[in-house]
């Protein structure tokens, strides 16, 4: 039994409801926003998935990234908050203030929100989407240092986590305040579904390559990370002293592309390669290189490989949606 109390953002999300299951399993009370709360069986069938078994240390409050109202009552009397809540579409809007403005708006109402509540430090939740995407990759080794420029020509969801995460930093720069401020920029989350609740990675690259709808190899090459581990250095950096006032880059060693999941579907999972399309290889110059020494030195994190976290989801997936 743990007797601090962490609000989650967003608990139908892939991560939320990831990082949700993690913090009561080590003993810690949560609460968890969502839009409405008629979504809450979703996530307490998903932690029942999971192995929860008691909900006594779990509670819901109703809070939308675009309205001032809930977000007081959800951080009150809590120790830490992690806003994990973001907006992300799978297609590109046509107007990119629909991504844009919920981003920076529902995370500068939690901040206030848990500045208002006296809460010891926030984790917010950015991306590799912050870091990566305006700086010329060839012969760059990308690590926290490196920032996404807003006004570079990318898409709207990059923006609008790169807005988000740079707003949160001005807040804290400009508040009186005790409350401390971590930023996890995680890259392309994969791993296990977990009751259902999936997320775009998977929907999009996994699913994409099983069932033959992604028929070419991209000319670029992402990160991966295991959502049970991302769930794991949100909590390591909540409680670590060290972590305050810093981001963290979180990935698994290495990058991969399409061509490089098919191969590994192909040859781990080969019961699933009927529909799988022939790709041409990534060129060796066109692999990404980025960094999680911080993490793993200041956090002692150590994430799961890359393959790994690709194979839970195409076994997660399989499960999930048994009809393909």
């Amino acid at each position: 039994m743990n007797n601090q109390t962490v609000l989650v953002t967003g608990g139908t999300g892939f991560l939320g409801i990831n990082t949700i299951l993690a913090l009561l399993g080590q003993g810690f009370t949560v609460r968890t926003t969502l839009r409405t709360l008629s979504r809450k069986n979703e996530i307490l069938d998903a932690l029942s998935e999971g192995g929860i078994s008691t909900f006594d240390q779990l509670s819901f409050y109703q809070a939308d990234l675009l309205s001032d109202s809930g977000w007081d009552e959800a951080a009150q009397g809590c120790d830490y908050v992690l806003h994990v809540a973001s907006p992300f579409v799978a297609e590109q809007p046509k107007d990119e203030n629909e991504l844009i403005i919920p981003a920076k708006e529902g995370t500068l109402r939690a901040l206030r929100a848990a500045n208002k509540a006296g809460v010891k430090r926030v984790v917010l939740t950015s991306s590799f989407a912050a870091i990566g995407y305006s700086i010329e990759a060839k012969n760059h080794v990308f690590t926290e240092l490196d920032w996404t420029d807003e006004n570079a020509p990318i898409q709207a969801y990059i923006k609008s986590k790169t807005i988000a995460e740079k707003a949160a930093w001005e807040f804290m720069k400009n508040e009186t305040t005790a409350m401390e401020l971590t930023v996890i920029n995680p890259v392309g989350i994969f791993g296990p579904i977990l009751g259902g609740i999936s997320s775009a990675s998977l929907d999009t690259v996994i699913k994409g390559i099983i069932d033959g709808l992604i028929t070419e190899n991209a000319p670029f090459t992402f990160g991966v990370v295991d959502v049970r581990d991302v769930a794991d250095i949100h909590i390591k950096a909540m409680l670590h002293p060290q972590a305050a006032g810093q981001r963290f880059l979180a990935t698994s060693e290495g990058v991969m592309s399409f061509y490089d999941v098919a191969q590994l579907i192909r040859k781990e999972r080969p019961q699933l390669s009927e529909k799988i399309a022939a790709m041409q290889p990534t060129p060796a110059d066109q692999y990404t290189v980025m960094s999680n020494r911080k993490a793993v030195e200041i956090l002692d994190w150590h994430p799961r490989s890359k393959e790994e976290a690709i194979l839970a989801s195409v076994d997660s997936y399989k499960i999930a949606d048994p009809k393909n």
